[in-house]
């Protein structure tokens, strides 16, 4: 039912990546979804969520969700809330859980293990190439005083480098180191994972304190929804994370 990273204390933290196995909802959106956007019966995502959340030992009283735009703005959270036009969330406020939907876009979650505050942030392509990792530090800089140096983090599963296929509109928006052409297919490939994973880096967040998931949601369709890979028909998967 989810990814539990490891790279976090599970004393201070509960941090965790649904997948779209073992809930109720029907094809094609079986049967994890927790996506209320996606034109799946309402009653059944909710009770999608109350055995995802449930199972991590999270209320749905106590979530703070944004309605996603691809964006790379960062919202400061005190309280459980349903908001719009946000990315990326942080606190530092315990048993209030940020999330963020994801269906092939990279879920990245980090803790200032010194500050004791948490993100959660949504990074598509865009939100990627717009910095939305480095933006989310400097807002937790401001707030509460991170530094990278104190944080740890976890890159979850979103679509692999080799399945990430692109055109050069999307393409130049990123550094050669991370991204190949395939003169076959006369397309570009863009590596999302190492692309947030450099942003960490560059924030000073250590090698060794990043968790990097090795699934990919198209070639591990099974186990996780693809928005690309089910053309656009699929449901969501959230990622969380929150200080008890």
């Amino acid at each position: 039912m989810f990814i539990r990273p490891t790279i976090f204390d599970s004393k201070k933290v509960i941090a965790a990546q649904s997948n779209r196995l073992n809930g109720l909802s029907e094809e094609p959106f079986g049967t994890l979804n927790l996506g209320l956007s996606v034109n799946d019966d309402e009653q059944l995502v909710l009770k999608n969520r109350e055995l995802f959340f449930g199972s991590i030992g999270v209320q749905l009283n106590q979530l703070a969700i944004s309605y996603q735009i691809h964006g790379s703005k960062v919202l400061t959270i005190n309280e459980p809330s349903q908001t719009q036009g946000y990315d990326a969330q942080i606190t530092n406020k315990p048993t209030v859980f940020l999330v963020v939907s994801v269906a092939d876009c990279t879920p990245i979650l980090i803790h200032d293990t010194k500050n004791n505050a948490v993100a959660a942030i949504h990074a598509g392509w865009k939100g990627t190439a717009g910095k939305i990792v480095s933006n989310t530090i400097s807002e937790m800089q401001k707030e509460y005083g991170t530094i990278g140096v104190n944080c740890k983090a976890f890159i979850g599963a979103c679509i692999g480098y080799a399945n990430f296929e692109v055109d050069e509109d999307v393409a130049k928006h990123f550094d050669a180191s991370l991204k190949r052409f395939d003169t076959q297919k006369q397309k570009w490939f863009v590596d999302l994972k190492s692309a947030n994973k450099q942003q960490l880096l560059n924030d000073g967040v250590l090698a060794e304190n990043i968790e990097v998931s090795d699934y990919c949601t198209v070639t591990n369709n099974d186990l996780f929804f693809s928005h690309r890979k089910e053309n656009g028909i699929t449901g969501r998967m959230m990622a969380v994370i929150g200080l008890k």
